[in-house]
């Protein structure tokens, strides 16, 4: 039976090994070879279209999938299947970048002379600079490791480990030299959490029209207690004659009302309000929404026009089902 701390120090061996392999990298990035890189992925007008056989396919998938997350239109395709078909997706404007810790992919090597025939340039990853994969593109970038974590020197770890990094230095390269934004990325995320925060505006999840609980100041609070029933936000806008904003009433206003023991059927409920409410616009992203709310502590906000009229109202709820929060 391996005892723990047997088990701790090989995990702890292998951490060790693949930083050292990382560290190993930045003569490589430091190259020549990984700035004309840059230059050359720069100067494509099309898409990098990345390969890669085993392992180096799982790595080469993710490299792909961030490169066009972060500006860098690309696409993943498997050298096996680009044999039968799939290297129809190359056009003239294409740059490969071909991904083999020995150089010597059998499936890469035979789609060579047919993208070199094609024209396309062709950016090879490998940790054998003497490899014909290497030799044969038309820019080499080095992943060469000290070793393998793998104590058989077998399991591709450490060298998978220093392409994924690599590819993560060309994608975030490539972001920086592209002026490459927060707005950007949030326009190819429209999907997650991150793009949510950064696409969504208040007026895309505030409750507007019918769905705003709004109230005239000179009403009893009973009558105010059913439209925020109704409503369900657990609050409503205070309007006066010209349907301008001049107070909330909430939940927690109720309950400070039932605990002074004020009449709700003859009060105004403008004797009872809160003015000076917190407000917001409703052009401003729905995550400073959130922080508004935050900072002051608040539950609501009601969201008003250039003419201080309520045009919306969001609360907390309404955070959580936009998957902003």
């Amino acid at each position: 039976m391996v005892d723990e701390q047997q088990l701790r120090q090989w995990g702890a061996k292998v951490i060790e090994t693949e930083k050292q392999a990382i560290d190993n990298l930045h003569q490589y990035v430091d190259s020549a070879e990984f700035a004309q890189a840059c230059k050359l992925i720069l100067q494509c007008t099309g898409k990098v279209i990345v390969m890669g056989m085993g392992k180096s396919g799982h790595i080469g998938n993710k490299i792909s999938a961030t490169l066009a997350s972060t500006g860098t239109p690309a696409f993943f395709v498997h050298p096996g299947e680009a044999s039968h078909g799939d290297l129809g997706v190359l056009s003239e404007n294409d740059i490969v970048l071909a991904i083999s810790n020995s150089g010597e992919s059998s499936e890469i090597l035979t789609l060579m002379p047919v993208i070199k025939r094609m024209g396309l340039p062709m950016i090879s990853v490998t940790g054998k600079p003497s490899s014909n994969m290497a030799k044969l593109a038309h820019l080499h970038l080095c992943i060469e490791v000290p070793e393998e974590a793998c104590p058989l020197g077998l399991a591709p770890t450490s060298s998978t480990t220093a392409t994924l990094v690599m590819g993560d230095a060309l994608a975030i390269a490539l972001l920086q030299a592209r002026g490459f934004t927060k707005d950007d990325f949030a326009l190819s995320h429209p999907g997650g959490s991150l793009g949510r925060k950064l696409l969504l505006k208040v007026n895309d999840v505030m409750h507007s029209g019918q769905e705003l609980p709004t109230v005239q100041h000179d009403i009893c609070i009973s009558d105010a207690l059913y439209e925020i029933s109704k409503k369900g936000l657990g609050m409503t806008a205070i309007i006066d004659e010209a349907s301008t904003l001049v107070g909330i009433f909430t939940d927690g206003d109720l309950r400070r009302v039932i605990d002074a023991q004020v009449n709700l059927r003859t009060t105004p409920i403008a004797d009872v309000m809160s003015k000076g409410c917190v407000t917001i616009t409703d052009n401003v992203l729905a995550a400073q929404a959130l922080k508004v709310m935050e900072e002051k502590n608040i539950n609501g906000l009601i969201v008003i026009n250039a003419q201080q009229q309520p045009i919306g109202a969001l609360n907390m709820l309404d955070m959580v089902k936009a998957g902003v929060i």
